[in-house]
């Protein structure tokens, strides 16, 4: 196994007697040679382009007088992702499509190499305003110790089945999870709409969610980050439930948190949930919590900079989860969306942008009455049980998911035109992710700018141009996520006879691989796979191949990989 370094990543060839010596060689390769060509897909708000790929690009001399440039440099938030929600009615109505169309939808979301590839997606917990009815998981009255509490119903029979299908096209997906209310019983008017939690169930509420969370891993669906409140502060929505910043504070301090710690969750704990009119509220709660990971916001209302003014505030992370488009007008809503929302939210240190919601049926359905809503148009509108339509919000989402993956790091630009917004992002694997909007009023000719190279584009009025290219690997700032460290039963050159252990120690929650290979660089085991929780683990390797065959005497190698970091040790079986 050759193991070569280029800034912070690991390719692994196979070369005889190379494995046995597990050689880690550090490579640095000039950045010009990577600027071959640039890919790019444009999306034109009038509907003639939609997320169609153009010829490449080759990067040459700058010719024209309008440039972007990169500035690496100057590096901001890192990004999580972009994705949609999907409300317990957006997974009915795609349940609802034939299999062959729901296959086409699923790649078309979720798929990173022929669809948009979604990255981060929010769901409800329990019920919202975007389904056929209301209900939570506990729905027996007093039962504090939550022995009643169940998935079975809606979530059973359509979101988790959805939910399963895409995290097998992407398994990197990063879910974020939302409820609207709590168990009516726990509250103080025992209704979907409004009230408040009584402070009575706190305690059980954080059982709750728990339960949720434990309950969904079960499920193959592990959630990455939740929300205590969809807009805490509007109870007018059916189903609903109001908090205030003192509140949440203290349910997050004294009952959530502490109860996730117990459980060893790991899940974010996101504050807030709502618009950008109110900073106080979140500022409150990510200043007097050591479990809040950061606030959460909307765009009904208040200026988009209250984002920068939270972060900077409180030093903790913003997200920004949920824009609805309000109408069936493509033109208005890809513009406004990606004008204020996207260009808005990345530009004000959000480090995701989901759209509200995923998918509707032909009548904007399902919605509660009295306060769910009508006139919310999804991402995708189902329109029988063979055909569906990309809507708006698809596309906008797609602009970026296309080109800028979960955990890019974006970069600082520098335009000679203003209007032409931009977001430009270095991605785990080197590629460089650039996102245009234009927004002069005109068709506009301009030069992306990087490392002294550029490629000429143009575009048109309320149109988008994502570009990638492959670029070198940023060198890696992150700790080691894994100690590098193995402790065997028999050490080499001692040989083994029936087994060996391995014994590693994770410094956070990480994806983790270990593999046996025999001399000739071919897998003969493959030990562990996937993500690990933090702390020790250990594995055993019992002498025998994939297929439980026992192997030879001879040589082989155990490596350890995990997240671009990579070991390998060699052991004697006899």
């Amino acid at each position: 196994m050759f193991l070569k370094r280029e800034f912070g990543t690991i390719s692994n060839k196979p070369h005889g007697v190379s494995i046995m010596r597990a050689l880690l060689v550090v490579t640095f390769v000039c950045a010009s040679v990577y600027a071959q060509a640039a890919s790019v897909w444009v999306t034109s708000s009038d509907q003639s382009k939609l997320l169609q790929k153009q010829p490449n690009l080759t990067f040459g001399n700058s010719a024209n007088g309008t440039k972007i440039t990169l500035n690496e440099a100057t590096k901001y938030q890192n990004i999580d992702g972009f994705g949609e929600c999907m409300t317990e009615g957006s997974a009915e109505t795609i349940y609802s499509l034939a299999t062959k169309q729901q296959d086409s939808l699923m790649n078309l979301l979720f798929n990173v190499e022929t669809g948009a590839g979604m990255s981060v997606m929010r769901i409800t917990v329990g019920a919202s305003d975007l389904g056929n009815g209301t209900y939570t998981y506990s729905l027996v009255a007093g039962d504090t110790a939550l022995n009643n509490f169940s998935f079975k119903g809606v979530d059973s029979t359509y979101l988790i089945p959805i939910l399963k299908k895409a995290i097998a096209i992407n398994p990197n997906l990063k879910i974020l999870a939302c409820p609207w209310t709590p168990p009516v019983w726990m509250k103080t008017n025992n209704a979907y709409q409004g009230g408040n939690l009584q402070t009575q169930y706190y305690g059980a509420y954080a059982k709750y969610w728990v339960k949720y969370i434990q309950g969904m891993k079960a499920n193959g669906i592990p959630i990455w980050g939740i929300t205590v409140q969809n807009e805490p502060l509007n109870g007018g929505n059916t189903p609903s439930c109001t908090w205030t910043q003192q509140t949440e504070a203290t349910f997050d301090n004294v009952y959530l948190g502490p109860a996730f710690k117990a459980a060893g969750i790991t899940t974010k704990i996101i504050a807030y949930d709502h618009n950008c009119d109110v900073t106080a509220y979140p500022i409150y709660v990510c200043t007097t919590s050591t479990y809040v990971d950061g606030a959460a916001f909307h765009l009904y209302a208040g200026p988009i900079s209250a984002m920068t003014t939270v972060h900077n505030a409180t030093k903790k992370n913003v997200y920004f989860t949920e824009q609805c488009t309000c109408s069936d007008n493509f033109s208005g809503n890809y513009s406004g969306h990606m004008r204020d929302v996207f260009m808005g939210a990345l530009t004000n240190w959000s480090k995701c942008v989901i759209e509200w919601n995923l998918s509707t049926d032909a009548n904007l359905g399902p919605h509660t009455n009295n306060g769910g809503c009508g006139i919310c148009v999804g991402g995708v509108m189902v329109n029988n049980p063979t055909s569906f339509t990309l809507k708006a919000s698809y596309y906008t989402f797609a602009s970026f998911s296309k080109v800028i993956k979960t955990d890019a790091v974006r970069v600082a630009t520098t335009s000679t035109n203003n209007n032409l917004l931009t977001i430009a992002a270095i991605n785990p694997d080197g590629s460089r992710g650039v996102v245009v909007y234009n927004n002069t009023g005109s068709t506009a000719t301009f030069d992306v700018v990087w490392n002294n190279q550029a490629v000429p584009f143009t575009l048109n009025n309320s149109a988008t141009a994502s570009f990638l290219w492959q670029g070198p690997v940023p060198v890696q700032e992150k700790p080691m996520p894994a100690k590098m460290v193995f402790t065997q039963i028999r050490n080499f050159p001692e040989p083994f006879t029936s087994a060996t252990r391995i014994n590693f120690n994770l410094t956070k929650n990480a994806n983790a691989d270990v593999v046996i290979y025999n001399s000739k660089g071919d897998v003969v085991a493959s030990l562990m796979h996937g993500t690990q929780s933090k702390g020790s683990q250990s594995v055993v390797w019992n002498g025998r191949d994939s297929n439980d065959r026992p192997v030879s005497a001879g040589m082989y190698v155990i490596k350890l990989a995990s997240e671009g970091y990579s070991i390998a040790k060699r052991i004697l079986k006899q």
